[in-house]
């Protein structure tokens, strides 16, 4: 691709990076992600291929990994300063120690660049960057990087040009390689947006056993419980960071996760592996002052997260289960963490509602049709037709989960808890309406990503979840009529 008159030219060529420069993201960081997320054990193998050298694991990545040059997040403001430039007549070079397929993948996509030098028999990179440019351009070039290992570069150009986010770069001979094409975002609040704080409000269910139990008032109780849904909210937010890094290949491919910190290059996967350590071990440090068991249940649920980034979730109506399970292994959590005892009823209403609302949420993305088209979903295992099977799954669970509702308040031990349990049939009304409400704005194409999220935020959700508060205060604190009993 080279061209012998371009390399004569007299105008000095511009040099741009690729990674974090060009496309704001790390390509070989996110590929090894995505061969470790299709096959988990060639993580060793890249371990072992590393100890050849980065060039090696570069090669072992490329073979592996698929590439799409098309979804990538183009730095919009470099790109069009390349284009104005190749107009005017200057040739621009695409410069990078990625793979050459990667980087002919690129430059291919946007068809800006007159030659693309990448790394082959070296790693094309800092000092052996520079020693190629210097060779290629003896009377002088311009370059466009973004990091500290580009300072030999920036040295013997003539314009000294940065992209990205940090501080100004001084090079040796006075020159500062300034932010000429930074970055927009900040890092808090990607990293924010990215940890999903509003999400926390799912493990709210740890206090379900506190409350089914009415020991709320108990200090102790409620201080293990609010040390579990803090362990929770840790986890989940290191698992949402996991989730998102292993799928931004498919994120890239959605609509509106396309957005999503990752997948948009507002974060890189090296912040995103180390917050996920922090936030794994502050979520440990809480088990310490738990009983034993809430450690084996907040393990158990860190393993069944992982096992779903990695497998489950490709797998249609298991993902489903797992969905379910992960949020009633919330309530299984707050009833070790306080020593309550869990009833079966309550185990068996969760998993049916939760598995209603998995299956709402599937319907929900198969019944977009930006998202499902008339093929496979990205990085789902379903297809549009799917959708009927789906939606009938998400009515009969909703209609289970109602019928184990009903027939815990015919039950003996309810009279324990409650001084008038006739009263709490007035709760199956309102789940059935909440729970049919749910389905038809599902089959009208009104469904959120995240039906449960979508609960906490919807008015007439929260006014019914208040009427059922209301009801449960009202049956545990007022007389049965005389006559109205109730028989197991």
């Amino acid at each position: 691709m080279i061209h012998s008159d371009i390399l004569r030219a007299h105008r000095v060529p511009l040099c741009v990076d690729l990674d974090h420069t060009l496309v704001r993201c790390d390509l070989l960081h996110e590929a090894m992600l995505q061969v470790a997320k299709a096959a988990p054990l060639r993580l060793f193998a890249m371990a072992a291929t590393l100890t050849r050298g980065r060039l090696a694991l570069k090669d072992y990545v490329a073979c592996h990994a698929t590439f799409d040059a098309a979804a990538l997040p183009y730095r919009a403001d470099l790109v069009d300063h390349i284009a104005r430039e190749r107009a005017a007549g200057r040739p621009v070079h695409l410069v990078t120690a990625s793979p050459r397929p990667w980087a002919e993948a690129v430059a291919q996509h946007l068809g800006l660049f007159d030659a693309v030098h990448a790394s082959g028999p070296v790693n094309l990179k800092g000092a052996d960057k520079a020693a190629l440019l210097a060779r290629l351009h003896p009377d002088g070039y311009d370059y466009v990087g973004d990091a500290r290992v580009d300072r030999p570069v920036w040295r013997q150009a003539r314009h000294a040009l940065r992209a990205g986010r940090g501080t100004r770069i001084a090079l040796d001979d006075g020159r500062v390689s300034a932010g000429d094409f930074p970055d927009t975002g900040r890092f808090a609040a990607s990293l924010s947006r990215a940890m999903r704080p509003h999400q926390w409000l799912k493990n709210l269910l740890v206090f379900a056993p506190l409350v089914a139990a009415h020991r709320v008032t108990e200090p102790g109780a409620l201080l293990a419980t609010i040390l579990a849904m803090v362990g929770f909210s840790l986890l989940a937010s290191a698992t949402y960071l996991l989730n998102d890094m292993l799928d931004i290949a498919a994120d890239r491919a959605h609509p509106r996760k396309c957005r999503r910190p990752f997948a948009a290059g507002d974060l890189s996967v090296t912040q995103g592996l180390a917050a996920f350590a922090l936030l794994l071990a502050g979520a440990a440090i809480t088990t310490m002052a738990l009983p034993a068991g809430f450690a084996v249940a907040l393990g158990g649920y860190t393993l069944l997260t992982v096992t779903y980034s990695f497998y489950w979730k490709r797998v249609a109506l298991a993902d489903l289960f797992v969905l379910a399970t992960l949020y009633s292994m919330r309530i299984i959590a707050g009833g070790v963490a306080t020593g309550i005892p869990l009833s079966p009823w309550m185990l068996g209403f969760s998993m049916f509602v939760f598995l209603a609302l998995a299956a709402i949420k599937r319907c929900a993305e198969l019944g977009d049709r930006r998202i499902a088209g008339d093929g496979p979903i990205a990085g789902r295992g379903y297809r549009r037709d799917d959708l009927p099977v789906i939606r009938t799954l998400a009515s009969s669970s909703s209609f289970a989960a109602v019928i184990i509702f009903a027939l815990y308040v015919t039950q003996a031990d309810v009279r324990g808890l409650y001084s008038n349990p006739a009263l709490l049939w007035l709760i199956v009304p309102l789940l059935l309406y909440w729970l049919g409400r749910m389905l038809l704005l599902t089959h009208r194409g009104a469904m959120h990503d995240d039906p449960v999220i979508f609960t906490m935020r919807d008015p007439n959700s929260l006014i019914l979840f208040a009427a059922c508060a209301v009801v449960m205060l009202a049956a545990s604190h007022t007389t049965m009529p005389p006559g109205l009993i109730l028989t197991p």
